[in-house]
């Protein structure tokens, strides 16, 4: 097969291509490979090789799965993959490799995806930026030196480059989506509980964290969902049932809709006028298709809702680092992870437990709010972020506030991180770039990322539409229906 036909397929093309016959998984892998070492020392988005599983997998013989033959790639994060190191992009974990595979996994391999390597992420899946130390940065590929978005930055910069048509991601708050917006590509979050997580969790996050995929097409967005979607017996959520095939469900249109969109960012932060267009844009194109739209978003409390998901996240860490404690036989020292999540950590040792539960019953009232605003409307658009892709680094703090971060961590000055102004400054900093997807991992709602919009730097600028919960059917379906008003798969970043 030449490269220009692989990259011209998506996921369901390339395996339906393998079912009739047209082309081998043996084929298809190493194009993939080839792919991967041509774009290899610009992107830095594949960070742990599988070439070799990848190929014994081919010669055992893959299963007849929907997906038999796709060449696919792991996140380095939660994606545990027996005998393959497990690092979450972090030194802390550099050497632990996980004896089984997750539940997911095992459903990718079933699906009979060709899974020959893990991608960059931002440490812990944290920051919404691939900058990590262990790695290095992700670029992207449609212009050097800006960001892929974060975490499941490597996975979006491969599917953007035509490595791969589709890659895992995770998203806890904006994962799948904020990489989706800065590299052109479709970028779906499901509704809590549709997604497996175990065999060795129950939920991720409190249920904010849900896995998937990020695609180039609407329609592999859905399959994938088909192909694995499902919570376990374990699961401490479970989406409402679904009464057909997701794939089916988007050959329909989805009906004249109720379309509440916002420009006022949901958390703190300023909307850049770039992403402030996109979303009227995006409107247009809606009301064009003949369906009702508003301008209507959630009055939810930015402020109270920034802190409280900035505890819940430093409370995490906190208990990340004690369970890496009890892994590794020793506690965490701040030569062993970065500054940043070292901070995260002690901030949540030094946060009382009443304040976590007080968080976390803050964030659900607030997220009711856009329940209750989807009781009158069908489904809200937003941007997906405040602004278009950023430099590399350009959101790690610098000159004094770093130092200050360097000297708290290595002094373990915990009575400082009690500060309220140097929480709020963390805060304020923290959503800058992302003041909208969050609020819909607390909600539990499916959420979807399109690439719309695009800068006149040539930079894409993601849109958001969020649904009902367990309403992720309505939600692909009127994706699908924008995917073909307005179609971006001939959309291509220059090459190698």
């Amino acid at each position: 097969m030449h490269a220009h036909e692989y990259e011209a397929q998506d996921g369901v093309g390339l395996a339906e291509l393998v079912a009739r016959g047209e082309v081998t998984p043996a084929e298809l892998l190493e194009v993939a490979i080839a792919r991967a070492e041509a774009w290899g020392p610009r992107l830095n988005a594949i960070v742990i090789p599988m070439y070799e599983e990848a190929r014994a997998r081919l010669a055992d013989g893959l299963p007849e799965g929907p997906f038999r033959g796709v060449p696919f790639l792991l996140k380095d994060l939660i994606s545990a993959y027996a005998g393959v190191p497990l690092r979450g992009a972090s030194r802390l974990y550099r050497d632990y490799v996980p004896a089984r595979d997750a539940e997911l996994v095992r459903r990718y391999k079933r699906a009979g995806l060709s899974i020959f390597g893990k991608t960059n992420a931002s440490e812990f899946g944290i920051l919404p930026v691939t900058e990590p130390e262990l790695y290095g940065p992700t670029d992207n590929p449609w212009k050097p030196g800006y960001t892929v978005g974060g975490s499941s930055g490597g996975a979006a910069a491969a599917v953007a480059a035509r490595i791969v048509p589709m890659a895992h991601g995770g998203d806890g708050g904006g994962s799948i989506r904020i990489p989706a917006s800065c590299c052109g590509l479709v970028g779906f979050k499901p509704s809590r509980g549709r997604m497996p997580c175990g065999p060795d969790a129950s939920e991720l996050l409190h249920g904010f964290a849900i896995e998937h995929v990020l695609t180039r097409s609407v329609r592999d967005a859905a399959a994938m969902l088909d192909a694995t979607g499902g919570a376990e017996p374990t699961a401490r959520f479970c989406a409402p049932p679904v009464t057909e095939s997701f794939y089916k469900a988007i050959a329909r249109a989805p009906g004249r809709l109720r379309v509440a969109f916002c420009r006022e960012p949901l958390l703190p932060g300023q909307l850049h006028p770039a992403c402030a267009r996109a979303v009227l844009d995006a409107a247009r194109l809606c009301e064009s298709l003949g369906h009702e739209v508003v301008e209507r978003g959630p009055a939810i409390d930015r402020h109270e809702f920034a802190k409280a998901f900035f505890h819940v996240y430093t409370s995490g860490m906190a208990g990340e680092f004690r369970f890496a404690r009890a892994m590794l036989g020793r506690r965490v020292r701040p030569h062993d992870v970065e500054t940043s999540s070292f901070l995260l950590g002690q901030i949540g040792d030094s946060t009382p437990a009443g304040a976590l539960s007080l968080a976390l019953r803050r964030l659900h009232a607030e997220a009711r709010k856009v329940h209750q605003l989807l009781e009158e409307h069908d489904v809200l658009l937003t941007p997906t972020l405040g602004a278009p892709p950023v430099k590399h680094f350009a959101l790690q703090a610098a000159g004094l506030e770093r130092r200050l971060h360097e000297l708290v961590a290595r002094l373990r000055l915990k009575p400082l991180l009690r500060i309220e102004a140097l929480v709020d400054m963390t805060v304020e900093r923290a959503y800058e770039f992302t003041p909208f997807t969050m609020v819909f991992n607390v909600s539990g709602q499916p959420s979807i990322s399109l690439p719309l919009c695009w800068g006149d730097d040539g930079l894409p600028i993601g849109v958001m539409f969020t649904g009902r919960y367990g309403d992720d059917a309505g939600v692909l379906r009127l994706a699908r229906q924008l995917e073909q008003a307005r179609p971006w798969a001939e959309r291509r970043p220059p090459g190698p």
